[in-house]
């Protein structure tokens, strides 16, 4: 079992020293009596904080609403990231919420965020072919045969060693389309579409597997089981 304040850091209610000064005001109860020693051994269950329990003990998955112009790092050098939409508590979890992979800053659309770092892995391995959609707008209208040439599993991405899995393509309009990917190189849809002279000027992912945004608007999530992917 966890000590009390390195159960309460982890879980983003503030350091360790924060903490202490929590206990020492009260404000923290364990199985329904005050508790001021930091070094009690604890289960998450047994915990309460300002009469209410903890906050998400099991961990955190979330399915966010991405808009455009936020990045997916950590870096703040990089820009404002998808991590300012959440609550500060979570931002400050440790293992942190991340996401399970990424989409750029011109990119919106659906995004998975976790403090679980198995599910990232596991979600985020070329074992784990989870198909994605994306909806493009092309500066022009696609060659023909191209939804035969992403489908081959032939199409070789400069500097990748090997060739783009199998992607199902569909026109929706003289420059529009879906794309269904199984993997994720680093901007491959551009860079897909890119090899066959179309540049993508819009890009949006609407579906992770079988998990689509519903009604959610930009910047907005919804909480999700942490075993929508099932067991760990």
């Amino acid at each position: 079992m966890p000590r009390l304040d390195q159960l309460l850091a982890s879980l983003g209610y503030g350091s360790r020293r924060e903490v202490r000064d929590w206990l020492k005001a009260g404000r923290v109860t364990v199985r329904g009596a005050a508790e001021s020693d930091p070094g009690k051994k604890v289960t998450a269950e047994e915990v309460v904080v300002d009469g209410d329990p903890l906050d998400h003990p099991d961990g955190l998955l979330l399915l966010l609403h991405k808009p455009l112009g936020l990045v997916c790092s950590h870096d703040e050098r990089e820009g404002p990231n998808v991590y300012s939409l959440l609550p500060p508590r979570w931002r400050a979890r440790n293992p942190v919420v991340t996401s399970i992979g990424r989409l750029d800053k011109d990119t919106s659309g659906l995004l998975l965020l976790t403090d679980q770092s198995a599910l990232v892995h596991r979600l985020t391995s070329p074992k784990h072919k989870v198909p994605k959609l994306y909806r493009a707008t092309l500066d022009r209208e696609p060659p023909a045969g191209l939804a035969d040439l992403f489908a081959s599993g032939t199409l070789q991405l400069e500097g990748e060693k090997a060739p783009c899995a199998p992607a199902e393509l569909r026109l929706t309009g003289l420059r529009e389309a879906d794309l269904v990917l199984t993997e994720a190189k680093y901007h491959q849809v551009r860079r897909m579409f890119a090899s066959q002279g179309c540049t993508v000027l819009t890009l949006h992912r609407s579906r992770f597997g079988d998990l689509d945004l519903g009604d959610l608007a930009p910047g907005e999530w919804r909480e999700l089981p942490l075993d929508t992917f099932g067991p760990a």
